[in-house]
């Protein structure tokens, strides 16, 4: 018999404004009952939904449930930026196109398997070019070293054969509006979303043919006789297999302590504003993505629905060791956002922030993720290593693939990692790692 009690809960911190602009496409059930199931996935995020769709298709006569603490889309996997990126991004060495030619061939065919993957859920599913846009996107360089990122990120996409694009101060000027960018890189593998109106119209289309129980906190996980009991306040799920897809919530479960890194990432939303003529001489075309040229820079996008735009923003990061933030440390980020946005739209100043919202990240120092089968019949598609859409999009169909001893190349070449390494015990973790995004973020400078 195996017993574990989930340590800590996830935390909402802020309203992300992506789940603020969204609409629930079904109704919310919560767990209130004994139900017995085949297949139980933890967490309905980019892995939890992913490993729920494989299993369905590997397993269409098994019954499969899957559960979230919270609701589909407020959550971290509804508070991120939207890329679903084919290219390595190495958000912790503050680079792109990371490690050897041979690692970042494999890297990029991995991002791209699970890019089909989330594009074939979103034609099933009916997605709008709203929610799932294949729009590519430009990594911007607002400083000489932004430039000459973006030239050795451009070289080594030539070296590889990856499409690819320059753009000039002038470009960059049309595409944003905005004269605070020097160039910029385009690729265009990339894929936006809308994050929160995604994993809910995801989980919409599963809906029909598995049982989603939402606000349903797994408190303890245990296993006797074969089967695992997922117990939950006012029910319980027992099943023979059971997925983790909780991303750093699996030390929570038990699982990897001391090895995973919880990084905040902070956004900010603006109130809406007329699109059009008016608005494209202040802030470019309605829609537009931007990355950082130095990855601990500053992510924007403009989104426009229904002759409405907005900007969101996300910079500056923290690792901590609580699930929460406080109110200071929100209110500083929210004024941080503000002089980066003031920096680039000066025209904007008015437009205030309607939401401004925290999420965590998960990374390893190695860049490992946390999967594998971690007991008997417990499966983990957690750590997502700072591009949670494709990477956990990857990890929930590998740990359906490992889970029902499916082969294919591409668990092969998944499975062929180290298990994440080890940090440093507190506090020197908080004090090294904190050290070091500081030391990032005041190099990347105006990137940022």
């Amino acid at each position: 018999m195996t017993t574990g009690t989930v340590r800590r809960l996830p935390v909402e911190n802020g309203v992300s404004g992506w789940e603020a602009i969204s609409q629930r496409p079904f109704l919310l059930k919560k767990l209130e009952s004994a139900v017995s199931a085949d297949w139980l996935v933890i967490g309905a995020g980019f892995a939890g939904l992913s490993a729920a769709r494989r299993l369905q298709a590997l397993r269409p006569g098994e019954k499969i449930v899957l559960v979230d603490a919270g609701e589909i889309g407020k959550g971290t996997s509804g508070r991120n930026s939207g890329f679903m990126i084919d290219v390595p991004h190495n958000l912790s060495a503050s680079e792109y196109s990371s490690g050897g030619a041979e690692a970042t061939r494999v890297e990029m065919a991995q991002n791209r398997f699970a890019i089909a993957f989330a594009k074939d859920a979103a034609q099933d599913y009916g997605m709008s070019r709203e929610t799932f846009d294949p729009a590519g996107k430009t990594n911007a360089a607002a400083t000489g070293r932004g430039m000459k990122l973006n030239e050795n990120f451009g070289q080594s996409l030539k070296a590889a054969g990856e499409k690819h694009l320059f753009l000039d101060a002038q470009e960059m000027r049309e595409l944003t509006g905005s004269s605070y960018y020097l160039g910029g890189l385009y690729t265009p593998g990339t894929v936006l979303i809308q994050p929160a109106d995604y994993v809910r119209q995801f989980a919409a289309g599963l809906s029909d043919k598995i049982e989603i129980f939402e606000r349903s906190p797994v408190t303890s996980l245990t296993r006797k006789d074969g089967r695992w009991t997922a117990s939950s306040p006012a029910g319980s799920v027992s099943a023979t297999k059971v997925i983790l897809g909780v991303n750093g919530h699996i030390d929570d479960f038990g699982h990897f302590g001391g090895r995973l890194m919880h990084i905040f990432a902070y956004a900010s939303m603006t109130a809406g504003f007329p699109a059009g003529a008016s608005g494209s001489s202040v802030s470019g075309r309605d829609r537009w993505a931007l990355l950082p040229a130095d990855a601990m820079g500053a992510t924007i996008r403009k989104i426009t629905t229904n002759g409405v735009s907005r900007i969101v923003i996300r910079t500056k990061y923290t690792y901590e060791t609580k699930v929460a933030v406080g109110e200071h440390r929100m209110a500083r980020m929210k004024e941080e956002h503000r002089r980066s946005l003031d920096a680039r739209f000066p025209e904007l100043a008015q437009i205030g922030f309607e939401h401004s919202w925290a999420g965590r990240l998960c990374l390893s120092r190695n860049h490992a993720p946390a999967f594998g089968e971690v007991e008997e019949g417990l499966f983990s598609a957690c750590c997502e290593n700072g591009l949670g859409t494709v990477k956990s999009t990857l990890a929930g169909i590998m740990a359906a693939d490992l889970a029902t001893g499916t082969t294919s190349p591409e668990l092969s070449r998944y499975m062929d990692h180290p298990q994440p390494s080890r940090i440093p015990p507190e506090p020197l973790a908080w004090l090294g790692i904190n050290g070091v995004i500081r030391l990032q973020e005041l190099r990347a400078g105006r990137e940022g």
